[in-house]
């Protein structure tokens, strides 16, 4: 579906049509089995469950990684 197929969505304002996104958000979010998962999305979050359980102290604590990404900048 495109919003070309919905004229009434051309005559919303910025702000209604935000939250029309949210309240699509949080309808498809009520249902989350709706949602499918892919499958290299699994394979990664289990590859990083695995390495912080390898290494369980080796994460950053919220200041250590605003200080990494400020040196980036």
């Amino acid at each position: 579906m495109y919003v070309s197929e919905i004229p009434e969505i051309n005559r919303l304002s910025a702000a209604e049509k935000i939250l029309l996104v949210e309240d699509l958000w949080d309808s498809i979010a009520a249902d989350q089995s709706n949602v499918p998962v892919p499958d290299s999305h699994v394979k990664e979050l289990d590859k990083r469950l695995a390495s912080y359980a390898s290494r369980p102290g080796s994460l950053l604590s919220i200041d250590e990684l605003s200080s990494r990404i400020e040196k980036r900048r």
